[in-house]
């Protein structure tokens, strides 16, 4: 099950610079997960500071 980003999204771009395949794409309004390219690695999730990256 991909992770995704919710609606707590601070818009840092800490997840985004941690992907290891890139799936992480955004701008200052908020992040979004591609489903499709996430290997679950959990990178997105131990970096968040707000624990807005979680499994779906």
């Amino acid at each position: 099950m991909a992770y995704s980003i919710s609606e707590e999204c601070i818009a840092c771009g800490e997840c985004a610079s941690k992907c290891p395949v890139g799936a992480i794409r955004g701008d200052d309004r908020g992040y979004t997960i591609d489903s499709g390219e996430c290997t679950e690695c959990g990178s997105c999730a131990e970096i968040c500071p707000v624990a807005a990256a979680q499994k779906a």
